[in-house]
This record gives structure tokens, C-alpha cells and sequence, in this order.
């Protein structure tokens, strides 16, 4: 809970105030920056979700495993040029299926969606999944989803199995870690530039959640977009590329309009590759939806993203929203008002995580600034 003398708006920006310094890029406190903003809430405020992150020593990469006290409904939206994800198909409204046992979201790029087999592994121990009619088989469904952070340090070092059942063996209904932890630790933001010499900055998981009445709503993001962060209440850029001399925001978005103005000059081309960049997203509610309904409310709370993110969806983006439902409610309310306010969840879980990130050798922080 905020404290009383402070508005929602200030506690969603972090003008409370607080103490504690921030993790390091290895899970050490760096002494001398900025306090992190004190908690905006969490995915697992919604109740019947447990979540862990393994954050990998050796270099800024990791992985975070959401999993489900009962089977939830899920519903997506994959908007994405170049989404890398496992088992997402399932989540189209015309797949029988309409329920999953467990997400989980990895750096490492496409190679680490075999990770997934350590959450697989983790639930079938515990007998947790779809009971297949064979003797002692229970299967988990286990959506995956991963973001490229291979130019962060030795690309080869990726996590595996082992690592996403120990983010499983951390899982906890607790406040979720923030920052360059998880799945987020590798993550940068801002980068379409970088061969102009317009350096990017460092991405990393922010959450938020919002409760009204009975409702609860939340969500996760790990925030590796190509285009910048726009603090969406304000109108201002929090993060993204640099100018040349690092004093301050290029603003992306012009120059690619000067780019189309200027379409004879010579430049660096554009680093818009396929698989490039992703923002991943887990929008949750306590609400009872179907997966038709979910699948709606991913892409409402899509449209979240686009006013934090500018440009977003680009050629080389891979964004994917995964929507949840853990059905503890039973609350008889509008879709259209859960999607509206599942945007702004959104749009906020993306600011806080480019201002809980902390940097990475070539990738500076929003607090390091």
C-alpha cells in the first residue's frame, strides 16, 4: 500500500522515496546510484501465481518462470514481425486447449526456448498438468517466449534446463524481483542505431498492478524494445538511444524521418533484423474469461505498450502479449473496461523497467544518467 501523503501518479513514478540501493548486473548492490522506486505492485497480486527468476552470473542473461496454482486460462497476442515463442500456437481461441500450467520468458535468443524442458520437468515431477490417459503421465503445457540478448557479453553462454527449474525452485507468490534480473538481465532498449554510433541503453522486467474493487489487475513485461520508452503520463523520454555525444536522447523517431528526407545520404543502415528486439508480456487478472476473452484483452493491453514504446512493432520486433486469467474472481464486469486499464498496467510495467534497470558495460541505465 502507498503511503497516504502520496498520489498514484507520484507512487507509479517513485517520488515516495526509498533507501535500499539497487542489484547489480551479477545480483551485487552498487553503491552510489539512484534508490529504485518503491513497488507500483506486482504479476502475482492477482493471487494463485508464484513466480521466480534465475539470473545468470556469467554474463547479463537469464530466464523467469511464471507458474499457476490451478491451471489458468490464457488467451495471446502476437503481433510481432519475428515473435520466438514455444507452444503459443495453442493459445488461438480455436485450440481446444484453454488452459496452461506454467510461462516461462528467457534471454538466450531462440536457442534457449529448449529451457523450456526444465519447467516441463519441474511440473511433471509434482504431477501438475493435462492428465493424458496413460497410466502416471501428466503433461504440462508450458508457453515459452524469449528475447534476444546474445550480444551481451559471450553470446554462447545461455541458460538451459537446469537453470529454468531453479527459477521454478525460486518461485514465490511475493512481490516479483525488478530490474536486470530474470529473463530481463540482457535486455537493452533503444538500439536501431548503434552502428551510427547512437549508443542504446539497458532494458531489464518491470511490473505493475492495479486493484479496483474486486478487480485485480497486472502484468510483466521484460521491456528489449529496438524503439524508445516513453514515460506515457508525462510525454518524455525516460530511455532509449543516444546521441552521438551521449548528452542526450536522439529522439528515434526523428531521426527516421530524417531519413526519409535524406534518402540519398550515406548511413549506417538501420540494426532492424529479425529477432533483434522484443518486449515480452504477461497481463494478468483474477477474473473468470474465457479464452476468446483473453485473447481480446491481450491485444487491448498491446495497445499499452505502444504508448510506452516509440516506435514499436517494428520490422525486427518480436512483441508477443500473453494474457492470464486465474478465474479467483467471478466479478461480472466489462471486457472493454478490463482492457483499458490492462493497457495502462502495461504501459507502466514498461516504464518501471527501464527505470529499475541497472547498466551493463555499453549499455548505461536510466539511473546512471
Amino acid at each position: 500500500m502507498r503511503p497516504p501523503h502520496v498520489s498514484r501518479r507520484q507512487f507509479l513514478h517513485g517520488i515516495g522515496g526509498a533507501t535500499a540501493l539497487a542489484a547489480g548486473p551479477h545480483g551485487l548492490a552498487s553503491a552510489g546510484q539512484a534508490a529504485p522506486l518503491p513497488p507500483a505492485g506486482s504479476l502475482t497480486d492477482v493471487g494463485g501465481m508464484r513466480v521466480g527468476h534465475f539470473t545468470d552470473p556469467r554474463r547479463p542473461t537469464g530466464c523467469t518462470a511464471i507458474l499457476f496454482d490451478q491451471p489458468a486460462t490464457a488467451g495471446a497476442d502476437y503481433d510481432g514481425s519475428a515473435p520466438g515463442e514455444s507452444l503459443g500456437v495453442l493459445l488461438q481461441p480455436v485450440s481446444p486447449l484453454d488452459q496452461i500450467h506454467g510461462i516461462f520468458l528467457t534471454g538466450g535468443g531462440p536457442m534457449a526456448l529448449g529451457a523450456t524442458a526444465g519447467v516441463v520437468r519441474f511440473l511433471e515431477e509434482r504431477h501438475v498438468g493435462y492428465d493424458w490417459g496413460v497410466p502416471n503421465v501428466r503433461v504440462p503445457i508450458v508457453v515459452g517466449a524469449v528475447i534476444d540478448d546474445l550480444s551481451i557479453g559471450d553470446g554462447r553462454i545461455r541458460v538451459g534446463p537446469d537453470e529454468a527449474y531453479r527459477a521454478c525452485e525460486s518461485a514465490s507468490a511475493a512481490a516479483v524481483a525488478e530490474g536486470s534480473v530474470g529473463a530481463g538481465a540482457g535486455a537493452t532498449v533503444g538500439k536501431m542505431f548503434v552502428g551510427r554510433g547512437m549508443r542504446g541503453m539497458k532494458g531489464g522486467v518491470g511490473t505493475a498492478s492495479i486493484r479496483l474493487g474486486d478487480v485485480v489487475i497486472s502484468a510483466l513485461v521484460v521491456l528489449n524494445a529496438a524503439g524508445d520508452i516513453v514515460d506515457w503520463r508525462q510525454g518524455s523520454i525516460v530511455a532509449g538511444a543516444r546521441t552521438t555525444d551521449g548528452g542526450g536522447f536522439a529522439h528515434s523517431v526523428d531521426v527516421l524521418r530524417r531519413d526519409l528526407e535524406t534518402r540519398g545520404a550515406e548511413r549506417a543502415p538501420l540494426a532492424d533484423q529479425p529477432l533483434r528486439a522484443t518486449t515480452l508480456a504477461v497481463v494478468a487478472t483474477n477474473v473468470a474469461l474465457t479464452k476468446t476473452q483473453l485473447t481480446k484483452l491481450a491485444m487491448m493491453a498491446n495497445t499499452g505498450a505502444a504508448r510506452a514504446i516509440n516506435p514499436y512493432h517494428t520490422q525486427g520486433d518480436g512483441d508477443q502479449v500473453l494474457a492470464v486469467s486465474t478465474g479467483l474472481s467471478k466479478a461480472d464486469v466489462s471486457l472493454t473496461a478490463l482492457g483499458a486499464i490492462a493497457a495502462e498496467v502495461v504501459a507502466d510495467a514498461i516504464v518501471r523497467a527501464a527505470r529499475m534497470a541497472t547498466s551493463v558495460p555499453g549499455w548505461t541505465a536510466v539511473r546512471d544518467l
